[in-house]
């Protein structure tokens, strides 16, 4: 018979920039077996002054590969995934309270990339952040939520699809994905650029100058 009993859990984050004079403050949601030490550095492009960054770590840490070496972390998986929905969201509730209540930023810009789009998406769907601008990059809506559109955070958002024109993960699919984005009525502006499965400086200037 399965149990459940709920712990505290020391979770990492890290942050680019000057909290207090930013204009912007953006959280990035990193992909799947990525470390947010490591996928903030693609944010550093980013004025310090102008922009303040928060890379939180997926709650579940791995090694990559046998039982040593490089280690990466995830948001969830297919294993009581419900009970991690929720632990995430209100993770990121509390994190984005405790970090954001000192000042109040003139944009709040969510970012999910690849498996961390799907995690963005909830929490922008069912938490407290609250962004005036939603960026999907390298990654889809979860399959599971079924979106209201006259009540989705979406429609107060100003939204983006991002994808790098080589991005194997999305080879032969792209027309496809960025089909959908058109027809969803959330108004979606996509954005290509000349790269991989990677977070690319261009489109992130293009966000803000938007």
């Amino acid at each position: 018979m399965e149990h459940q009993y709920k712990i505290e859990k020391t979770v990492r984050y890290f942050t680019h920039g000057n909290a207090d004079s930013a204009k912007n403050v953006w959280i990035v949601l990193h992909g799947y077996g990525q470390l947010p030490y490591y996928f903030i550095r693609k944010f550093e492009s980013l004025d310090p002054n102008e922009n303040f960054v928060i890379a939180p770590e997926g709650m579940h840490r791995f090694y990559l590969e046998g039982t040593s070496g490089r280690v990466g972390a995830s948001w969830m998986t297919k294993e009581a995934r419900l009970d991690d929905i929720e632990d995430n969201i209100s993770y990121l509730d509390m994190l984005a309270k405790d970090l954001l209540n000192k000042r109040k930023y003139e944009r709040k810009i969510l970012l999910g990339f690849s498996q961390g789009g799907a995690t963005a998406t909830r929490w922008h769907e069912s938490g407290n952040f609250n962004a005036d601008i939603f960026v999907l990059w390298a990654s889809v809506f979860p399959p599971d939520l079924d979106f209201d559109p006259n009540q989705s955070s979406l429609m107060k958002s100003q939204n983006y699809f991002v994808l790098g024109k080589n991005d194997p993960y999305f080879k032969g699919k792209e027309s496809e994905v960025k089909k959908l984005f058109k027809s969803q009525d959330f108004n979606f502006k996509i954005i290509d650029f000349d790269g991989n499965h990677e977070i690319d400086k261009k489109p992130l200037i293009e966000i803000l100058g938007d």
